[in-house]
């Protein structure tokens, strides 16, 4: 479904069961180049068990109109926005790689109205390499390339994420490619979302003031956001007295379908608490 938002047509998936803000509500924030389908089998199972669900695309991205978000903190203050135009009062945000700031950052913003938060293949800071910040924009392909590659510790996908005989780089690839032309804009959202991930500096600060429980879902072959480099966010929210859950995964940065099931039971157990 679309909902209106800061004035733009966004889209939410809904995991096949209609709408209603009086259920429990989650929200699933994907990555760079990245949108609703990414969280497929996660959706569609909280969604067919008791929850609200919005899967989206975030604005400017595929089936969302808008100005695609150039920070963390514009998007943060999206997430808000769009939870008050949907007329959800209280949420659990889950976000994978950008999302997981974004989902962060709008969780320190909103405070009570959050009542989980769930990082999946979260760093900080996500320093991005040159090289790749650099590529995003003169030569997407190429930095496609890399990306599809460095972020997967397997090209053979479980069939409960995507079905056998995936070809996973190459659809990977074209989801990639889909969602570099969906800007109507011309917008290069891969270069500003990369952007985004290496500017952000408020991690720490953000984690200071969470009101929520959160989880950790880190791959621990993870080479775009290794589980170390989770490490400052998780020592934060400890000493801000946080309840910390930390789900390991033996997979790399695309916990959602490399690891499909293991991901879905570490949130549907978290989000039961």
């Amino acid at each position: 479904m679309h909902i209106q938002v800061n004035g733009a047509a966004i889209y939410c998936y809904t995991g096949g069961k209609a709408f209603d803000a009086a259920k429990p509500t989650v929200v699933f924030i994907h990555g760079v180049l990245n949108d609703h389908s990414v969280w497929a089998l996660q959706s569609r199972y909280m969604a067919h068990h008791g929850w609200n669900v919005l899967a989206i695309d975030l604005p400017g991205h595929c089936r969302s109109g808008g100005d695609a978000p150039a920070s963390v903190e514009q998007a943060a203050d999206f997430i808000g926005a769009l939870l008050d135009a949907a007329g959800v009062q209280r949420a659990a945000l889950v976000g994978h790689s950008w999302g997981s700031l974004i989902a962060m950052e709008a969780a320190a913003r909103l405070r009570d109205r959050i009542s989980h938060l769930v990082l999946v293949g979260t760093a900080f800071p996500m320093k991005v390499s040159p090289a790749l910040i650099e590529a995003s924009q003169v030569d997407p392909e190429k930095a496609m390339r890399m990306v599809n590659v460095f972020s997967r510790s397997t090209l053979a996908a479980p069939p409960s994420a995507l079905g056998p005989g995936t070809w996973v780089f190459g659809a990977g690839m074209a989801l990639s490619r889909k969602v570099l032309r969906s800007n109507p804009a011309v917008v290069n959202v891969f270069h500003r979302g990369f952007v985004a991930c290496d500017s952000y500096a408020g991690g720490e600060a953000a984690m200071a003031q969470l009101t929520c429980p959160v989880l950790f879902a880190l791959g621990a072959q993870d080479q775009m956001t290794p589980p170390k480099a989770a490490q400052g966010l998780v020592n934060a929210a400890r000493a801000a007295g946080q309840s910390v859950s930390i789900a390991s995964l033996p997979v790399g940065h695309h916990q959602m379908t490399e690891a499909p099931e293991e991901t879905l039971f570490a949130l549907r157990d978290f989000l039961a608490r």
